[in-house]
């Protein structure tokens, strides 16, 4: 069997443990700036959006993690608008997202196939038509809506269009409103793409399956603080 199969067989036995990840500490960080290069810093200097503060419960943090994907693993929970990224020690870094709505959000295992810093987009077919008036393409810079980098999520050779990407609309981290792909913040996005790889597998939890210890809508709502699982 080849070693990704085996990677499969391993992060199918996590997806069944409800509940394992626990977060009874947090640490609150902004993307490290040793992440960003000098035409990350000359384009988001550029950027016209308007640089909102993501609310605090998905601000990036260190948490502890308990699920079984192994280290390097990619692991997004849309139910809770939070991507974790897999450290050793049973640690792992935790981003505020926003998601695709319910019937246009991708689930399963994947794993990235493509990566590209500061992106054109190319609307698909089905975004064309759903969005009248889209041009063909946009050329990658600070208004494009791929933001900064873009990870390309293949099973097996097939490209599955669905991206986890930048934003020009960090206004809507934590919410339910994409096209399907799995947008971060510009800097936190920049930060994942560095710790990322071709072939790194991400697994998308299934809708009303996240087990993500730190409900994110009670947290929005003051109950918990975010250092206790629910």
């Amino acid at each position: 069997m080849s070693s990704f199969g085996s990677k499969i067989i391993v992060l199918l036995a996590g997806l069944s443990l409800a509940g394992c990840m626990q977060a009874t500490s947090a640490t609150y960080e902004k993307s490290p700036e040793a992440t960003l290069k000098p035409r990350d810093k000359e384009l988001l200097a550029k950027a016209r959006y308007e640089k909102v503060e993501v609310a605090a419960p998905f601000r990036r943090a260190i948490v502890n993690y308990h699920r079984k994907e192994s280290p390097g693993s990619i692991v997004v929970d849309s139910d809770n608008h939070y991507l974790y990224y897999v450290l050793e020690g049973g640690k792992a870094i935790r981003y505020g997202i926003t998601v695709g709505e319910e019937a246009l959000a991708f689930s399963g295992i994947a794993r990235v196939g493509n990566m590209q810093e500061w992106p054109k987009w190319t609307p698909t077919a089905d975004i064309h038509k759903r969005i009248e008036g889209l041009p063909q393409s946009v050329p990658g810079g600070p208004d494009n809506p791929l933001g900064a980098r873009a990870l390309y999520l293949y099973q097996g050779n097939r490209d599955t269009l669905f991206r986890i990407h930048g934003t020009n609309q960090p206004e809507y981290i934590g919410a339910s409103i994409s096209s399907g792909c799995i947008r971060m913040t510009n800097e936190d996005v920049i930060d994942l793409y560095s710790r990322a790889k071709q072939g790194t597998v991400v697994v998308v939890l299934d809708p009303k399956q996240g087990d993500s210890p730190y409900n994110s809508k009670m947290a929005l709502q003051g109950a918990g603080g975010g250092t206790g699982p629910f």
